[in-house]
């Protein structure tokens, strides 16, 4: 009943103003949860030392401020990431800042990390019922003197309330953000981020999440930083900065980043590069693209044990949610394959060699 209500509602959240909607959205979650689809138990994962129900997560972004992880859980989710969360609370930037591209099924934004800083989204955390996975999105102010201690102390902060951590390096939205994805800068932030997180009482996973822009070489040495100093997982990819040929309407100008399916093939060939480099050292979260279970598979094959979405529920509805979950139970019958595991890389060469 309840996802048939979200599909009614859909058309009019395209209507409104961009921002707004996705207002309107996180209100109905607070005041009617969705149902969850079934879920069949062979798409259960292991990762990162945390037992998944299924690979499927909601992506940062959409719960910027902790309001509705759990229901977002409740919707079917195998695991939610909120933020990315600041330590103090930040505006962003000026609106309008968020553009849909409606006829190529993506999304430009350029927030600017706007959310109500640590404490606030710690004590939504802190009050949910302990069930489900959530994960906290760290980010660091505009304004830090030293943006690293911005992300040690967002481990510091949420140690009691994660269930994991997204070192948050790669979005275009901060200036000079990215810079923290340069060998000498990755490596100091992974290894205080790390120390942080080993002197707090419960050891939680630290991921970091990449730009899909990265070259080769940039790329070699993240991953040579995170095999040597130990993260759990990497969530391949942010949104992009650039901007395919194929896009159509004035509004694919705007500056930000672009997520949605034109982000598809440039994001799963980095997760495909990742996944070669990495040689089974820590798990990958594909994001980017997906809005189909094809497209999900296809990130799994490309090396993701997990994966993420956001931009397509913009287009599909929580109806996406139960298609991609019952494609892929599909697709292990098919393949004949005991569990989602077993297809996991199978198609990274392929994927890796693709032209740019």
């Amino acid at each position: 009943m309840m996802r048939a209500l979200g599909a009614l509602a859909l058309p009019l959240l395209l209507k409104l103003e961009p921002e707004t909607a996705h207002r309107a959205a996180i209100a109905a979650l607070k005041l009617a949860p969705l149902a969850a689809p079934r879920c069949d138990p062979r798409l259960g994962v292991a990762a990162f030392g945390l037992n998944l129900p299924n690979p499927l997560g909601m992506a940062a972004g959409f719960d910027k401020n902790a309001e509705v992880a759990q229901g977002l859980l409740a919707a079917g989710f195998g695991f939610v990431e909120v933020g990315t969360l600041t330590p103090k609370a930040q505006p962003g930037n000026p609106r309008p800042r968020l553009f849909r591209l409606s006829d190529d099924k993506a999304l430009i934004n350029r927030l600017g990390f706007n959310n109500h800083g640590y404490d606030a989204a710690h004590a939504r955390l802190s009050g949910r019922r302990a069930n489900g996975i959530v994960g906290v999105n760290i980010g660091a102010n505009k304004d830090a003197a030293d943006r690293i201690a911005d992300y040690v102390l967002g481990v510091k902060t949420f140690a009691d309330v994660a269930d994991y951590f997204t070192i948050n390096i790669s979005s275009p939205n901060t200036p000079g953000l990215r810079d923290l994805q340069r060998r000498g800068a990755f490596d100091e932030l992974v290894a205080r981020t790390i120390e942080a997180r080993d002197a707090s009482a419960i050891r939680r996973p630290l991921l970091v999440k990449i730009a899909p822009d990265v070259d080769l070489a940039a790329l070699d040495d993240i991953v040579a930083v995170g095999r040597a100093r130990g993260i759990d997982g990497m969530i391949v990819s942010n949104t992009t900065i650039s901007r395919p040929p194929t896009l159509r309407g004035a509004q694919a100008k705007e500056s930000g980043g672009l997520s949605g399916r034109p982000l598809f093939d440039l994001s799963t060939r980095t997760l495909a590069r990742a996944f070669l480099r990495v040689e089974g050292a820590f798990a990958l979260i594909g994001c980017g693209g997906i809005d189909s279970a094809p497209a999900a598979l296809a990130k799994i094959e490309a090396g993701a044990r997990l994966m993420q979405i956001y931009t397509a529920l913009i287009y599909r509805g929580p109806a996406l949610i139960g298609e991609i979950l019952e494609g892929l139970a599909k697709a292990l019958d098919e393949r004949r394959a005991a569990r989602l595991g077993d297809l996991v890389g199978i198609g990274a060469r392929e994927w890796a060699a693709a032209k740019d």
